[in-house]
């Protein structure tokens, strides 16, 4: 039901795309969840959790810092 999720911080992903985002959020709610598809009736609060959980990551991956990885020069 599952895939392994991947690790998407720096150095194992240089860079991450939303869709690398939002596909590890939508895999974490289907394990959590035990659903692959939602019922119609479970779609909103699915669909919301998969947002929380891609948001999470998005906030997760941008404060993480990692030793010996080269910093953003933008920060």
């Amino acid at each position: 039901m599952c895939r392994s999720i991947k690790t998407l911080r720096a150095p194992a992903m240089p860079v991450v795309e939303d869709e690398d985002i939002r596909a590890a959020a939508l895999q974490y709610v289907r394990k959590v969840s035990g659903f692959r598809a939602p019922a119609a009736h479970n779609r909103d609060a699915f669909d919301a959790a998969v947002a929380a959980v891609a948001e999470a990551t998005r906030t997760l991956l941008a404060e993480l810092v990692v030793r010996g990885a080269p910093q953003d020069s933008a920060s």
